[in-house]
């Protein structure tokens, strides 16, 4: 009694195509998608700029030994 059966679910599914026509449904789906397209770049974006960081600081680090050893000497 609890579970919802098939004529149940197919029921809910043709009220909501009734209630919002599949033209804002397939419209909202393309909006989900371009969200997860874009979440999916800022990701890359902000993991390929700690990288340059990274690359950025490690190459001061390097510059910096090198310049301190040759004032010390």
């Amino acid at each position: 009694m609890g579970s919802l059966s098939i004529w149940h679910w197919l029921l809910v599914i043709l009220v909501v195509v009734l209630l919002f026509g599949r033209g804002k449904i397939s419209d909202l789906m393309g909006d989900v998608a371009k969200g997860i397209k874009s979440f999916k770049k800022g990701m890359a974006d902000d993991t390929a700029d700690a990288e340059a960081d990274d690359k950025t600081k490690s190459l001061e680090q390097s510059t910096e030994t090198k310049v301190g050893d040759k004032v010390k000497s």
